[in-house]
């Protein structure tokens, strides 16, 4: 279904609760709102349309992944960058890495070990820092 997106620094204010199982819906429901706003987002965290848990959507071109419980474990060349968001006005400064590792959950709730580079590294950066009640 797709949810309303919240605006304001407010809804990135606190970290998010640990997603389970019962949280698969709200990560359907994430990507379905994303795919809905494709011509001006590749990226949406579940604090954006209203629900506190780590879960995270991406949908780039024909990439598309829902994860849950994303976490970086390993980062490396460091960069400046200019990004914006749906949720805040503006584009803000801020620092990103270039190749980065995490780990997730799948909807199955299977671990997931994942590399990822350039763009998509940018955007699940941006993610996760959401999910951790970081305001760009």
């Amino acid at each position: 279904m797709i949810r309303e997106i919240k605006k304001g620094q407010q809804i990135f204010s606190k970290k998010a609760k640990r997603a389970t199982l019962k949280d698969v819906e709200t990560g359907q429901d994430l990507l379905e709102t994303l795919i809905a706003h494709k011509n001006e987002c590749v990226g949406m965290a579940a604090n954006m349309i209203g629900y506190n848990k780590a879960i995270i959507a991406i949908c780039v071109g024909n990439v598309q992944y829902v994860m849950y419980n994303p976490k970086i474990i390993k980062k490396s060349g460091k960069y400046l960058t200019q990004e914006g968001c749906l949720s805040l006005d503006g584009v803000r400064q801020c620092m990103r890495y270039q190749d980065i590792d995490i780990t997730y959950n799948d909807a199955s709730f299977k671990k997931v070990n994942a590399h990822f580079s350039g763009t998509i590294a940018q955007i699940i950066q941006h993610e996760i820092d959401h999910c951790n009640g970081i305001v760009i």
